[in-house]
């Protein structure tokens, strides 16, 4: 009687183990027919109980393609049946994906992030002006922040003018610019000051519920 007894690592690899040992023999034995017409009786068979399996995916589209697919899948792609679907293919399936490409404009001044590219792009389309100066400066002051974030130190408005100069291809230079840009201690000021004001606020918010009389039933 132990004899007789069967270990899964004597047993065929499940491919989709989702569906059980059962399905995979169901498949096996498909491959077996010697007709097409027996095939394609046992296939359809197949694909009926893979689909009362997985009831939640009847309103997912096309549904009963998918089923079909992960058949030949199980199969192996080893099996001689008409499927209502194209067939899937062994170097489909296992194809690598092409390489996503990193979307960042400029990874020399990662630390900027890729809005400020945006805003210099957008001044750089704007008509001479006043308007178009105060966004410069305020861009500036932005990426004097983001550099300060970035490294604690201080850090001269030359070394941001020159980095506005070379992500907007030369089109915004404020070399030249009488008025200086916000100095570090304010900029990181304000950061601080908007961190302890959330915290302060989510303190009282807290406080509120501890000092609320406790009802008795």
């Amino acid at each position: 009687m132990i004899d007789n007894i069967e270990y899964n690592t004597e047993r065929d690899h499940l491919i989709i183990p989702e569906y059980g040992r059962h399905m995979q023999k169901m498949i096996t034995y498909a491959k077996t027919r010697e007709t097409k017409e027996e095939r394609n009786k046992v296939a359809k068979a197949i694909i009926s109980v893979m689909g009362n399996m997985q009831p939640h995916l009847r309103d997912v589209p096309d549904f009963q393609h998918k089923l079909w697919d992960q058949l030949f899948i199980m199969a192996d792609f080893d099996i001689d049946v008409d499927s209502p679907y194209p067939k899937p293919s062994r170097e489909e399936l296992y194809a690598r994906p092409e390489t996503l490409k990193y979307p960042q404009n400029f990874p020399k001044y990662r630390f900027y992030g890729n809005n400020i590219k945006t805003m210099i792009d957008v001044a750089c389309t704007w008509e001479e002006g006043d308007m178009k100066e105060a966004l410069v400066y305020t861009i500036a002051n932005h990426m004097k922040k983001c550099f300060l974030n970035w490294n604690k130190d201080t850090v001269e408005d030359d070394v941001i003018f020159g980095h506005l100069r070379e992500l907007s291809g030369g089109k915004l230079d404020l070399k030249n610019f009488d008025e200086d840009l916000t100095d570090a201690t304010s900029l990181m000021r304000s950061k601080k000051k908007y961190s302890s004001n959330a915290k302060k606020t989510h303190h009282k918010k807290g406080g509120s519920h501890s000092n609320r009389p406790r009802k008795r039933y």
